[in-house]
């Protein structure tokens, strides 16, 4: 299978090309040339969800150089659990935060660093990975990729803009991870990263790639996730679920999309943002309009311009067509607090900032269906927001509490790029 440019612009890869690429030269993203069908995958012979995994990714594969390497990939990658826990009749939540940095972005990006990993040592090539994060991002890339060979990764954070423990997640690894601290939001990281990737010269000096979610080996393994709570879903209950989906910049969202066109069984996609309006507003008024982006308590949703609305228009161009397959609502700070607040008091199930938002969806707009509102990280890297409002010390994983007693290292920035690449 080959991979093209959301831009049309530049020639169609495969997908090891577009994995270390990050960015088509042409600054689209790139986007499968056609899904394949999981109408054969026999979901009730599979035993793991590593094997699901390969079974899912494998046709994305079939005539790539990393063949013969995606099982032992997916194995490493995934080895952690992916429950889905029953709240009330028919309403679930997909606990995507049980691995190591404690973040649905363990996923994306430990399948990405393996991978890249074993295509380095086949091409015995070097690599500098830039990303930008609006909290959670770096924290799971700077995890997955700490001491893997021939790769350097720059991690940009927004001052001021992401949670105590999130920034010692993103700043005590040392060693090939080399952390920023940017005088600006994450809009202005993203945008240093997307204009180092436009200098070529710069591109070719430091062997650029990306692993944010525009990059393709983040958000392939994302798909996994849908197909697998869909199925548990449709066999526990006899229906289609709906997903809700806390969303910032639209690769996790996506990741749905990708998965309802490959045929997993999806009723239908909802997405809830926080006070950056940027999809409703879109949904709502016809014109697409990215702006700076707001500071909320979701902070890892605190994103104006939302990178992967990109894939989300190759797949559903029209206005028409896009509002007929997508819905978002967003949801405001306070609201955030009243929720985590009320669904404590109910059944004490502790949620974090964001995926608070995604039960508020649920309660306003989905009370009466089968949902799965997916859980994207864990409460206790919120404390200082979740805490209050349940009255208690939320526990620490295990994982977490580990990289809280690192030392933490970052240099200051502004928003030019070029000062990432000054010693």
């Amino acid at each position: 299978m080959n991979f093209v440019s959301t831009r049309k612009k530049s020639p169609a890869v495969s997908a090891s090309e577009a994995i270390l690429q990050g960015l088509a030269p042409d600054g689209g993203l790139y986007i499968p040339e056609t899904f394949p069908s999981l109408e054969n995958l026999r979901i009730n012979e599979i035993s793991s969800y590593p094997e699901l995994a390969f079974e899912v990714l494998y046709p994305f594969f079939e005539t790539d150089i990393l063949k013969d390497d995606l099982a032992e990939i997916c194995i490493e990658a995934f080895n952690f659990p992916v429950p889905l826990v029953q709240v009330k009749d028919k309403q679930t939540i997909l606990e995507l935060y049980h691995g190591p940095t404690a973040a649905f972005k363990d996923f994306g990006a430990r399948f990405l660093a393996c991978a890249m990993e074993k295509l380095l040592e086949k091409q015995e090539r070097k690599l500098t990975i830039l990303v930008a994060t609006s909290g959670d991002t770096g924290g799971a890339v700077a995890a997955a990729f700490a001491n893997r060979k021939g790769i350097e990764v720059k991690v940009l954070f927004p001052k001021g803009r992401v949670s105590k423990r999130q920034k010692q997640q993103l700043t005590c690894w040392g060693g090939n991870i080399k952390a920023y601290e940017v005088d600006g939001s994450f809009d202005d990281c993203q945008k240093m990263v997307k204009d180092a990737f436009m200098d070529t010269e710069l591109k070719e000096t430091w062997g650029l790639s990306s692993a944010n979610s525009i990059n393709l080996g983040r958000l392939l393994p994302q798909s996994v996730y849908y197909v697998y709570a869909a199925h548990l879903f449709s066999q526990s209950f006899g229906i289609k679920p709906t997903f809700i989906i806390p969303s910032g910049n639209v690769g996790n969202s996506c990741g749905a999309y990708w998965a309802f066109s490959m045929g997993a069984p999806i009723e239908r996609i909802a997405l809830a943002v926080n006070a950056n309006k940027t999809i409703p507003d879109y949904l709502e008024e016809g014109e697409y309009k990215p702006r700076s982006s707001v500071a909320t308590l979701a902070n890892a949703m605190d994103v104006g311009s939302p990178s992967n609305m990109e894939r989300l228009f190759a797949l559903y161009g029209d206005i028409e067509t896009f509002r007929r397959q997508v819905s978002a609502w967003s949801v405001d700070d306070e609201t955030i607090k009243q929720t985590i607040k009320e669904v404590y008091d109910e059944n004490g199930y502790i949620l974090c900032p964001h995926t608070a938002t995604a039960e508020r969806v649920r309660r306003d707009h989905f009370a009466d269906k089968g949902t799965i509102v997916v859980s994207t990280a864990h409460p206790a890297k919120f404390e200082a927001v979740v805490e209050p409002l349940i009255g208690k010390e939320v526990p620490v994983p295990e994982n977490l509490a580990a990289l809280f007693d690192k030392k933490s290292e970052y240099k200051s920035v502004g928003c030019n790029y070029k000062e990432l690449f000054v010693d």
